[in-house]
């Protein structure tokens, strides 16, 4: 079996969860603030960067940070070119039998038809190429829904596996990630059409097209089972969405067959400040508790 069997088989018999490190652009600012590390105390992107990856690599050489509960992990692109120890991160994260993804995606476009699309993705093919021959896995891509809108929630939906046929073309296993807005009014009715469009699009892919969903936890348990089930489904990843991690965790369990991909609710409580053994004891405590909701 070579590393790419392997590694399929992990992401889809695999006891454990994946861990979302893809923090860019954007977001990273949030993300340092949730580190306690105000804006102020930098200047430039370059620097910015620099401290999100001493957070990322203070985690991931954690002694808790193991394959033993965390199947994968989804970095973005600084990091897949960055070190550890003088390893390259992919392959640092597979000695440690941890499956490497990278998110590709440039951002939202603006709300429209109560949606954001993803941004275009200039030089996609170059890219994966490159991300192969980095050792990464697959992919990840994130378009966000805010209202119910049916069309605008089937072109969400087309948009991701428009891509997500670019990635396998290229050898390389989408993640597909429509995010619900956990705040919209009307989550549940969104839900519903999203498992419909989503259905619909799988139903296009032929036998040997395999891909992974990531989506928000539905508020009616177990409602996305259909998905689970499908044929051309590795396995589907919950994401927090905003949820603090205690929440996350009682409604993923209530979800059977979907398994965390946390970013938020695994980093919320990991402070710049904290001592290693401090650190260490409240990421482990996060690890555990996402495991345990993931197997359960």
């Amino acid at each position: 079996m070579n590393q790419i069997e392997k590694q399929f088989q992990r992401i889809q018999e695999g006891k454990g969860f994946i861990a979302a490190l893809d923090q860019s652009g954007g977001s990273t600012p949030k993300a340092l603030l949730g580190y306690r590390i105000e804006e102020n105390e930098y200047t430039g992107n370059e620097v910015m960067f620099r401290l999100m990856h001493e957070m990322r690599v203070r985690v991931m050489t954690d002694p808790s940070f193991t394959g033993d509960k965390i199947l994968g992990v989804i970095i973005f692109e600084k990091t897949m070119n960055g070190y550890i120890d003088s390893v390259p991160v992919p392959e640092f994260l597979w000695k440690k039998n941890i499956v490497p993804f990278l998110k590709i995606d440039k951002g939202l476009r603006k709300i429209e038809s109560g949606v954001k699309l993803m941004k275009e993705i200039p030089n996609l093919s170059k890219r994966l190429k490159e991300a192969k021959s980095n050792g990464i896995f697959g992919t990840k891509m994130r378009s966000v829904i805010n209202a119910k809108d049916e069309a605008g929630i089937i072109e969400i939906a087309k948009q991701q596996f428009e891509v997500a046929r670019v990635v396998l073309e290229n050898g390389l296993v989408p993640i597909i990630e429509p995010e619900v807005d956990i705040n919209a009014d009307d989550k549940v009715e969104i839900e519903t059409i999203l498992r419909e469009a989503l259905l619909a699009e799988l139903d296009k892919l032929s036998n040997d097209q395999n891909i992974i969903l990531k989506l928000t936890i539905p508020t009616e348990a177990d409602y996305y089972t259909e998905l689970i089930q499908h044929e051309n489904v590795i396995r589907v990843f919950a994401l927090s969405g905003g949820y603090d991690l205690d929440r996350a965790a009682r409604m993923l369990t209530e979800n059977h067959g979907m398994i965390a991909s946390f970013s938020r609710a695994l980093l919320d409580d990991l402070k710049v400040y904290q001592h290693p053994a401090q650190f260490s004891k409240v990421l482990s405590a996060a690890i555990d508790k996402i495991y345990q909701a993931s197997i359960t």
